[in-house]
């Protein structure tokens, strides 16, 4: 089961990326992952839901959310291969929604919390570069921390903007569906077959119109020009 697509890889070519680069990419990007999936799992605990916890998830350790190939080996050959996306995933916090306090807003907060959590990282982060511009004369900040603080922004808002897409499995869809009346599921599960279908094609052909938002977003939070 895909548990993220990442596009974040759509901005990184515009910086070079050396070796070193590319590890503090992927890095930053499997860190950013787990942090969304960890969340999730959260946020169904709060809800009365404790599989995740169970299931030994509840923890920021990457080794037991990686998906080797999905989120090493794929993102890796992607980078280095220049490619104008970066595709990739891992897995996924499993929770049971049958065991949510409340089914209808607990989902919407389960799907919610990923997102939330990739955005106040990337707000965190933005307020830093901006405390850090305002005194960088009297700062001594080691070499590259502009760069390695944008690439954390960037990406966090990269996977918040994008699993807000209602195509599933993104987050975005488990919150639309949570709205809509249950006369449109079946219409829904007919086609959900072909969701990654779809999901693909959107990146290859439409992720690119999410950029401007991308652009104002990183700019608003960090003060720096995208």
């Amino acid at each position: 089961m895909i548990a993220h697509i990442f596009i974040a890889g759509l901005w990184y070519h515009r910086i070079y990326m050396d070796a070193i680069n590319v590890i503090f990419y992927i890095a930053i990007l499997v860190m950013s992952v787990v942090i969304h999936e960890v969340s999730h799992g959260f946020a169904a605990e709060y809800f009365g839901d404790k599989t995740s916890r169970f299931a030994g998830r509840l923890t920021l350790n990457p080794l037991k959310h990686l998906d080797f190939f999905g989120s090493v080996f794929l993102p890796l050959v992607l980078v280095l291969s220049h490619s104008p996306f970066l595709l990739g995933w891992a897995k996924p916090v499993p929770y049971n929604p049958d065991n949510l306090s409340n089914k209808k807003w607990g989902t919407i907060t389960v799907a919610g919390a990923g997102i939330l959590a990739n955005l106040a990282v990337a707000i965190l982060f933005g307020f830093i570069i901006r405390l850090t511009l305002n005194f960088s004369s009297s700062l001594s900040l080691p070499e590259g921390f502009y760069f390695i603080t944008s690439i954390i922004v960037v990406v966090n808002l990269a996977l918040g903007i994008f699993n807000l897409i209602p195509i599933p499995p993104l987050d975005g869809s488990k919150i639309l569906l949570s709205f809509l009346p249950e006369s449109a599921f079946a219409f829904i599960r007919a086609y959900e077959q072909y969701s990654l279908i779809i999901l693909i094609v959107f990146i290859f052909f439409f992720s690119a119109y999410l950029t401007p938002i991308l652009a104002f977003l990183f700019s608003f939070f960090t003060g720096l020009a995208f």
